[in-house]
């Protein structure tokens, strides 16, 4: 059985707006509705149904630390943990020295078209940055 390599995609964008106001864009379905998918429900379980192009995506947020992180492990189509499995991590960060803020997104995936996920990534976050004006 072979199994597909998975790509690490690792990406800093400046953002120019606090952590309280961004992190609730980051880690709560209606939030991450308005950027990052065409939909997020969660449900019973907590486990979150991402929704692009009216395809369910199964997520758990697996790691959590109010207005500085949030990552969502992916599961499989019946919502278990699989082997290696794909994440997202937000996390928001400010650098001393100059005081600015940045979105750290970590992006842990099957896609290895690094191309293509910049180009995701960059439109997510320019999404994101219009929302919250930063």
């Amino acid at each position: 059985m072979t199994r597909a390599t998975k790509t690490k995609f690792v990406r800093e964008y400046p953002i120019n707006a606090s952590a309280k106001l961004l992190y609730p864009y980051l880690s709560t379905p209606s939030g991450l509705s308005q950027w990052f998918c065409d939909n997020a429900i969660i449900d019973e379980d907590k486990v979150l149904n991402f929704i692009w192009d009216g395809r369910s995506h199964y997520a758990e947020m697996t790691g959590q630390r109010t207005n500085k992180s949030v990552r969502f492990l992916f599961l499989s189509d019946k919502k278990d943990h699989v082997a290696d499995g794909s994440y997202v991590d937000f996390s928001i960060e400010s650098s001393e020295v100059t005081q600015e803020q940045f979105l750290k997104i970590v992006d842990y995936t099957d896609e290895e078209d690094v191309e293509e996920l910049e180009e995701l990534w960059d439109n997510l976050f320019q999404n994101l940055k219009e929302i919250v004006g930063g």
